[in-house]
């Protein structure tokens, strides 16, 4: 009776165990499109070599007084698991670029240090 017990408390506990780690890590939050200059794409890393970049998206920012209507720019940093992507991208820095992307809650050291994974090139314009 008692190892009947641990049995099925071990099993639920790996059960939930497993249902954290899926939605932390693999769980697809959300998709979407984000436009703007592509500042750079990166090959790096210690262990886990993994692409990143970062594009720079300018836009109207929330100020106050003389600064309400301020042109500010807003920093999306991603990484890339696909290497014909990272590849591509890597010969359009400083171009306007369109990425799809999928967000993760979590990231893991051979996906990225970010939590946003693109995963397409919408459009390239000079």
């Amino acid at each position: 009776m008692k190892g009947k017990v641990i049995g099925i408390v071990s099993l639920l506990v790996a059960l939930l165990l497993a249902g954290f780690v899926y939605f932390k890590f693999y769980f697809v939050f959300g998709e979407g499109v984000k436009a703007g200059e592509l500042n750079f794409v990166v090959y790096k890393g210690y262990v886990f070599k993994t692409f990143e970049g970062r594009v720079i998206q300018a836009g109207f920012g929330k100020g106050k007084g003389t600064n309400a209507a301020a042109i500010q720019s807003y920093e999306f940093d991603f990484s890339i698991t696909d290497e014909a992507i990272a590849d591509s991208l890597m010969r359009c820095g400083g171009k306007t670029v369109e990425l799809s992307y999928k967000e993760y809650l979590g990231t893991l050291p051979w996906r990225g240090k970010q939590k946003y994974i693109v995963d397409g090139i919408v459009s390239v314009r000079e």
